[in-house]
C-alpha cells in the first residue's frame, strides 16, 4: 500500500497513478469534493484508518498552504473537544536553545564583519554561508527534526527509508540509479517549511501508512529525507545529495557490505564530516547476504575505517557517530535503529548540534588566517630599536656632537685671547683653502640616499618584528600599514631637520637661549612636542646629519657657512670682562716697556715686564679655565640638543608607522578574541 502525495488532494489522485481514493471509504471531514485539513479531520482519518485498513494521510507539507482553506465546517465545530484531547502544537516555531550557540553565532558574525577588509571573500564564504543556514534554521521549527539517508548506489537505503515509514514510499529495484529526487516523509504537521527549505516539491512530501510506525510517539518530529544516490552517475543527482546534506540536522549512512570501504564515501563526504559525528548514524545494511560471523568482521572494519576519518564513535557513552548493522530487506535490526532514532528525535537537540558543528569546521577553516604562532606584537624593544634606527639617519648624534663643539667653540672665541681669536676669524671667512671648504668638497655624494636606504631599513625591520608569527594576511595588513606611513617619512625627516635648523640661522650671536627657543617653537608645527632648543640642536649637525629626503641638505646655517651660535650661560660677559682687563693689561706693560725702551719714560723694566707677564699669563689662563668651565655644560648641552633631535624624529615616525601598525595589531587582536569565543565552546575538540 503506497502513500498519498499532497497533489491534487482535491480529486484523490495518487501519486504513483493508483487507484483514487475516492474508492476508499470516504473519511470524515470530506466536504464539497475538498480534503478538509483541519485537526479534527485528520484525527478522524487515523481512527478510521486504523479500524478499516485504509486510507493514507496527507503530506507534511501540505498544511502550511491549505490549512485554511481547505476546513469543512464540521470538524470546525468540533475543534474545541478534539483541542482538550490532543496539547501538543501542530506548527512550530524555533525555540532558543538557550547554550553557548547564540553567542557563538553572534561571534562569528562579529568576526566576519571585522575581516571584510582584511581577507578576501572566498576565505569568509563558508563562514557566511553557515550564518546564512543557521539564521534560516533558527526561522523555522525547533520540535522537529530533518533526517536525511544517504548512500551508494544499490546499498539499500530506500528500502531502510520504506522500512522506517511503513510503507512504500520510494520506489526501489534493481534500474540505477532508482531514487532521483529527494523524497520526505514527515511524521507531524508543521515541517512545510523545513521541506520549502530543502525545496522539496509538494509531490514527494510523504505521510507514514497508517499504523505502528505512524503512531510512534517516538518518532513525532521527525522529517525523513530519501537522497538521490550520491555516487550517481548523473551529476544532478550528486548535486542534490551536496546541497541537501548541508542542510539536514542529521544522516543516517546506509552502507552495503561491498562498497563500506568505497573511497567517494570516506574521502568526499565521512572525513570533511567528521565533527558532525553527534548527528551522523552510519548503518551496515545487507547482513542478511554475510554469513556466520562475517557481519560483526565487517562492522569492526566499518568502524576502524571511521576511525581513521576521524570519526568520534558513540561508544561507551561517549559522544559520537552511532554504528550499527541491520537488514532493511528482512527487518532484522529495523527496530532497534527505529528506537535511537527516535530517543533522538525526542532529544529535541539535532538542529542545535548540526549548527553547533558547521561553526566548528567554519571555525577550523579559518583557523590559519587567526590563530598566530607565539605571541605577535610591537614591544617596547622594537619601539627603541625603531627610534634608534631613525636617530641614526637623521644623524642625531652627529647633530649632538656638533652642538658641543660648537658650544666650545663658542667659549674658545668669547673667552680667548684676542690674539686667538684674530687666528679663528681669519680662518672663518672660508677662503678656498680653509679646512671647511675642503670638508664640503670631500662629502660624499651617497650620504643623501644611503639616509633614505637607513630610514626604508627601519620600517622594514619594525614592520617585520610587528607582523613576525601572524597569520599570513594579518602580517601582510601589517606591513602594508607600515610601508604605506613611510611613504612620506624620508621627506618628512627632512623636512624636520631643515625647519628645525630655520629658526636659530635667524638669529644673531648674542640671542639669549630663550629667544632661540622661542625662534625653534615657531619653524615647525610638526614638531610642537619638542621643547625650545630643539631647533639648535639639531641646525648644528651640519647638512649631511640633517638631511634624510632627496631634498639636499639641511639649510639651517649662519652666513659663511659656519652653524648659528648656542646661547651663552650668564658667567661669559664676567669671563669676557676679565679677559679683556688681561689685554689691556698686556698693552698697558707693552707701552709702558716701549716708552721706556725709547726713553720717554724712567727707565725700570722689572715693573713693565712684570705687568705685561701677567696680560700674558692671565690671558690664556682665563681662557683654559673658561674651557675647563664650559666642559660640562657643553656636553650636556650636545646631549639634550641629541635628545630633542631623536624625540623629534621618533615622533615623527610614531605618528606615521608605529601608530598604523599598532592599529592592525589591535584590530588583529579584537578579532582574534572574537574568534576564541567561537571555539570556546567547540563540541569537536577543534
Amino acid at each position: 500500500m503506497t502513500a498519498v502525495t499532497d497533489e491534487n488532494q482535491g480529486n484523490g489522485t495518487a501519486a504513483t497513478g493508483g487507484p483514487k481514493e475516492a474508492e476508499a471509504p470516504e473519511a470524515p471531514g470530506k466536504d464539497d469534493g475538498r480534503w478538509d485539513d483541519g485537526l479534527i479531520a485528520r484525527r478522524a482519518a487515523a481512527v478510521d484508518g486504523r479500524g478499516d485498513g485504509s486510507g493514507c494521510a496527507d503530506s507534511g507539507g501540505g498544511d502550511s498552504r491549505t490549512g485554511g482553506r481547505g476546513r469543512s465546517r464540521t470538524g470546525s465545530a468540533s475543534a474545541p473537544a478534539a483541542d482538550e484531547d490532543d496539547v501538543r502544537p501542530q506548527v512550530e516555531a524555533y525555540v532558543p536553545s538557550g547554550g553557548p550557540l547564540p553567542t557563538r553565532l553572534d561571534a562569528l558574525r562579529e568576526l566576519v564583519g571585522l575581516s571584510r577588509a582584511r581577507l578576501d571573500r572566498d576565505t569568509l564564504t563558508e563562514a557566511g554561508r553557515v550564518l546564512d543556514e543557521a539564521a534560516a534554521r533558527q526561522r523555522l521549527s525547533s520540535r522537529h527534526t530533518v533526517v536525511a539517508i544517504a548512500g551508494a548506489t544499490g546499498s539499500g537505503k530506500s528500502t531502510l527509508f520504506n522500512a522506517l515509514a511503513g510503507a512504500q514510499i520510494s520506489d526501489t529495484g534493481l534500474r540505477r540509479p532508482t531514487t532521483s529526487q529527494p523524497i520526505a516523509c514527515s511524521w507531524t504537521d508543521g515541517a512545510a517549511g523545513l521541506l520549502d527549505r530543502l525545496a522539496i516539491p509538494g509531490r514527494l512530501r510523504r505521510r507514514p501508512h497508517p499504523g505502528p510506525a505512524a503512531s510512534d510517539e517516538a518518532l513525532q518530529g521527525l522529517v525523513l529525507v530519501d537522497l538521490p544516490d550520491h555516487d550517481s552517475a548523473a551529476t544532478a543527482h550528486r548535486d542534490q545529495v551536496d546541497r541537501v546534506l548541508a542542510l539536514v540536522d542529521a544522516v543516517i549512512w546506509v552502507v552495503d557490505p561491498e562498497k563500506y570501504a568505497d573511497a567517494a564515501l570516506h574521502e568526499r563526504y565521512l572525513r570533511p564530516l567528521a565533527g558532525h559525528a553527534e548527528v551522523t548514524f552510519v548503518v551496515l545494511n545487507q547482513i542478511d547476504r554475510l554469513p556466520g560471523e562475517a557481519a560483526e568482521l565487517v562492522l569492526d572494519d566499518l568502524r576502524r575505517l571511521l576511525d581513521e576519518d576521524g570519526m568520534a564513535l558513540g561508544e561507551h557513552g561517549e559522544p559520537g557517530a552511532t554504528v550499527m548493522s541491520l537488514s532493511a530487506l528482512t527487518g532484522d535490526g529495523v527496530p532497534e535503529l527505529r528506537e535511537l532514532v527516535g530517543r533522538f528525535v525526542q532529544d529535541r537537540t539535532a538542529a542545535t548540534r548540526r549548527l553547533s558543528a558547521d561553526v566548528d569546521a567554519a571555525a577550523a577553516r579559518l583557523r590559519p588566517v587567526y590563530v598566530a604562532e607565539g605571541r605577535p606584537g610591537l614591544g617596547e624593544r622594537a619601539r627603541e630599536e625603531f627610534t634608534d634606527r631613525l636617530a641614526e639617519a637623521v644623524g642625531a648624534a652627529a647633530a649632538g656632537q656638533a652642538a658641543e663643539r660648537e658650544w666650545r667653540r663658542n667659549a674658545g672665541r668669547a673667552c680667548g685671547t684676542p690674539w686667538l681669536r684674530l687666528w679663528r676669524w681669519y680662518e672663518s671667512r672660508g677662503l678656498p683653502g680653509s679646512l671647511d671648504r675642503m670638508g664640503q668638497a670631500l662629502a660624499p655624494p651617497e650620504e643623501e640616499l644611503t639616509a633614505r636606504q637607513r630610514v626604508e631599513q627601519a620600517v622594514r625591520i619594525v614592520a617585520d618584528d610587528a607582523a613576525d608569527g601572524l597569520p599570513a594576511p594579518w602580517a601582510q595588513a601589517v606591513r602594508e600599514a607600515a610601508f604605506t606611513g613611510a611613504k612620506g617619512l624620508p621627506e618628512a625627516l627632512d623636512e624636520l631637520a631643515v625647519k628645525a635648523g630655520a629658526g636659530p640661522a635667524k638669529g644673531s650671536g648674542k640671542s639669549s637661549g630663550k629667544k632661540a627657543g622661542k625662534s625653534s617653537g615657531k619653524a615647525s608645527d610638526k614638531t610642537s612636542e619638542t621643547s625650545s632648543g630643539t631647533a639648535a640642536g639639531a641646525s648644528y649637525g651640519g647638512g649631511r646629519a640633517g638631511s634624510v629626503g632627496r631634498g639636499g641638505p639641511a639649510t639651517g646655517v649662519a652666513l659663511g657657512g659656519r652653524p648659528a651660535k648656542p646661547p651663552r650661560p650668564k658667567w661669559w660677559p664676567a669671563a669676557v670682562l676679565v679677559q679683556a682687563s688681561m689685554t689691556l693689561i698686556q698693552i698697558f706693560g707693552g707701552l709702558w716697556l716701549l716708552g721706556q725702551i725709547v726713553g720717554v719714560l724712567e727707565p725700570g723694566l722689572v715693573t713693565p715686564a712684570l705687568i705685561m707677564l701677567a696680560g700674558v699669563v692671565g690671558g690664556p689662563l682665563v681662557e683654559w679655565s673658561c674651557a675647563a668651565a664650559i666642559r660640562g655644560p657643553a656636553r650636556r648641552y650636545g646631549q639634550d640638543a641629541e635628545r630633542r633631535l631623536r624625540e623629534a624624529a621618533a615622533a615623527c615616525g610614531r605618528a606615521r608607522v608605529l601608530d598604523p601598525v599598532s592599529a592592525e595589531l589591535v584590530r588583529y587582536r579584537e578579532v582574534r578574541e572574537r574568534y576564541a569565543a567561537v571555539t570556546e565552546f567547540s563540541t569537536t575538540g577543534r
